[in-house]
C-alpha cells in the first residue's frame, strides 16, 4: 500500500518523518526521494533488513538516518538522536518479505527450515524452545490467545505428542494433521499456529503496546500517524489506541473506515491481502 501510505502521510519536502518499522527500506525510499531540507528517520530491530534499506537509501543518506531499535523504543531513539518534532510516523506491522523468504529464518512453512521466528537474532527465546519446550496447556492457551486457532487444544496435543518437532516443516505437517476440516480452507492450516509462534517469540502485542503509548509524544501538532496491521488482534489494538486518543482530544481519527489494498495490488502481491492502514492526525494543543 505504498501509494495510499505516501498520501496519507503528506510528505512536505522540509518535513521530518519516521519509518519505526523500517525492514528493507521500501517506504524509506520513497519518503526520503520527496524530501529536500527534511529528514526520515528509520528503525528496526532485525539488522540484515537495515543493511539491506541503509544500501537501499544510500543516494539519499545525508537525509536518512538509520537505528537499530524496536520500534516500542521510538522515545528513546527520538532523545538519542535528538529529533525534532515529527510531521509523519509510519508503522508497517508484522514480519517482512525478507524475513518470510529467507529459510533460515525459520518464519515460514514452505521450507523445512530452523524452528528460530527471531526478528532480532540477539533475542533468546525462539520458536523451538515453545514447541518443544512449553507445556501442553500453556502452548494451547498461546495458539488460542494469540492466533484465535479454535483447535489450539489438539494441536497442543498433537505436538507434545510428536516432540520432538525437528524443523518448520515437520511442525507444519504435525499441525495440518491435527486440525479439524471445515470446508474448503483458504489459508494453510498451519498459518494460525505459525503465527502465534512468532507473536510469541518477538512479543509484538508488549512492543506494539509499548509503541502506541509512546509514540504520540514524538508527533507534532498536524503531525500524521500510519499504521498497517495484518491480523486482527493487530488492527483491534490500533483501533482502540486511536480511539482514546480521540476521545482525549489529542488525535483525530482520518479514516473512520479502514483503508484495505486495492484488488490490482492483490493481485500483483497477495499478501498485502489482510492489510489494514488506520491515519489520525494529532491535533493543536488548547490554548491556556
Amino acid at each position: 500500500m505504498l501509494r495510499e501510505v505516501l498520501e496519507w502521510l503528506c510528505i512536505r519536502s522540509e518535513g521530518n518523518y519516521l519509518d519505526a518499522t523500517t525492514g528493507t527500506g521500501g517506504h524509506l525510499v520513497e519518503i526520503a526521494r520527496r524530501l529536500t531540507t527534511g529528514r526520515v528517520y528509520g528503525i528496526d530491530r532485525d539488522p540484515q533488513a537495515l543493511a539491506i534499506a541503509r544500501e537501499r537509501v544510500s543516494d539519499w543518506k545525508d537525509k536518512v538516518t538509520l537505528v537499530k531499535a524496536s520500534f516500542s523504543e521510538i522515545g528513546e531513539v527520538a532523545r538519542q538522536q535528538q529529533m525534532p518534532p515529527l510531521d509523519g510516523v509510519l508503522a508497517d506491522l508484522g514480519v517482512s518479505t525478507l524475513e518470510l523468504d529467507t529459510p533460515e529464518r525459520g518464519f515460514s512453512f514452505r521450507y523445512a527450515a530452523p524452528l528460530d521466528m527471531r526478528m532480532d537474532p540477539e533475542q533468546a527465546l525462539t520458536a523451538e524452545e515453545i514447541v518443544n519446550h512449553w507445556p501442553e496447556r500453556e502452548l494451547a492457551d498461546l495458539l488460542y490467545h494469540k492466533a484465535e486457532e479454535r483447535d489450539s487444544r489438539r494441536i497442543a496435543r498433537a505436538i507434545v505428542r510428536a516432540r520432538p518437532i525437528r524443523d518448520t516443516a515437520h511442525l507444519a505437517t504435525v499441525v495440518a494433521g491435527a486440525r479439524k476440516a471445515r470446508g474448503r480452507q483458504r489459508l494453510h492450516p498451519a498459518t494460525k499456529t505459525f503465527l502465534a509462534l512468532r507473536i510469541a517469540v518477538n512479543r509484538e502485542e508488549e512492543e506494539l503496546e509499548q509503541f502506541l503509548s509512546r509514540a504520540p509524544a514524538t508527533i507534532s501538532p498536524g503531525g500524521r500517524w500510519v499504521i498497517l496491521s495484518y491480523h486482527s488482534l493487530e488492527d483491534r489494538r490500533v483501533k482502540h489506541a486511536f480511539q482514546r486518543l480521540e476521545r482525549e482530544g489529542q488525535f483525530q481519527i482520518l479514516t473512520k473506515k479502514i483503508i484495505e489494498p486495492t484488488l490490482d495490488e492483490i493481485r500483483d502481491n497477495p499478501r498485502a491481502r489482510s492489510a489494514k492502514m488506520r491515519v489520525a492526525q494529532k491535533l493543536q494543543a488548547a490554548a491556556a
